[in-house]
């Protein structure tokens, strides 16, 4: 073998993925992609499906069945292991029956085993051993979030929603901010912050407020990204290594 020849051999073993996942998620949505890319460790395949399910008007988890149902097959084009119906709100909004709705027609249209960041926020916050919360979020109003998460067992001690009109705001808001959010809205008996949101930066600032409050801290696409990895550490293999700064929820990874 020629050193040409060799080189191109060695960039396609290390290129091709061992396990895929797939995420639809909202049409307008610029950040999810450049994090789950920067964050995922190598060997995970990221692959993306774009729909109109979330924003303005407000449409029911039935309206949007034909939107999900597109998106999810093209993905399944793409063969990944895993598909995850990625937007939180769309997936909280009608509570469990709701979420459930949207991974039942995701698994009976593709035949691929699907999530939805509700079941997978409510499972890292139980990883964690989370019950009183404090939710931060760029949304007009957190109350179906609120909803959601009371249902689920989990009681918020206090919320706060930017009343971010578009994603394109809810995009300039700087971890920094997110950290100081955390900070001024902080409760003592809370013990644990959740970041609500696919399309924001406060992956950014995961690590950084649960150094200063000392809490975990859960955000939609770590929360996602946590969960697919545990479903497919064994595939990934001897090469895994669990993504670094990204708070407490990834070492549970290593249990």
């Amino acid at each position: 073998m020629d050193a040409i020849t060799e080189k191109e051999h060695l960039a396609s073993a290390l290129t091709e993925p061992r396990a895929r996942i797939g995420l639809i998620i909202p049409s307008v949505n610029r950040m999810t992609e450049r994090q789950f890319n920067h964050y995922a460790p190598e060997g995970l395949g990221i692959h993306v499906a774009r729909g109109r399910v979330a924003g303005e008007p407000r449409r029911t988890v039935a309206e949007l069945s034909d939107e999900i149902v597109h998106a999810a097959g093209t993905l399944a084009d793409a063969r990944p292991d895993l598909i995850v119906f990625h937007c939180t709100h769309t997936s909280m909004k009608e509570g469990a029956a709701g979420e459930a709705r949207i991974i039942n027609l995701i698994r009976d249209t593709t035949g691929i085993e699907s999530l939805s960041t509700s079941s997978l926020v409510n499972d890292a916050m139980r990883a964690l051993g989370l019950k009183k919360l404090v939710v931060l979020s760029p949304y007009m109003s957190n109350a179906d979030i609120v909803k959601y998460l009371s249902a689920a067992g989990f009681a918020v001690i206090n919320d706060v929603a930017l009343k971010c009109a578009t994603a394109a705001e809810f995009e300039k808001i700087t971890p920094q901010h997110w950290i100081e959010l955390a900070r001024e809205n902080d409760r003592p008996e809370a013990d644990g912050i959740f970041l609500s949101c696919t399309n924001t930066t406060q992956i950014e600032a995961v690590e950084a407020i649960e150094r200063e409050l000392g809490k975990p801290v859960v955000n939609s696409n770590q929360a996602v990204l946590w969960g697919c990895l545990k479903r497919l550490k064994g595939k990934l293999g001897d090469g895994f290594a669990t993504p670094h700064h990204l708070g407490r929820l990834m070492h549970d990874l290593g249990a």
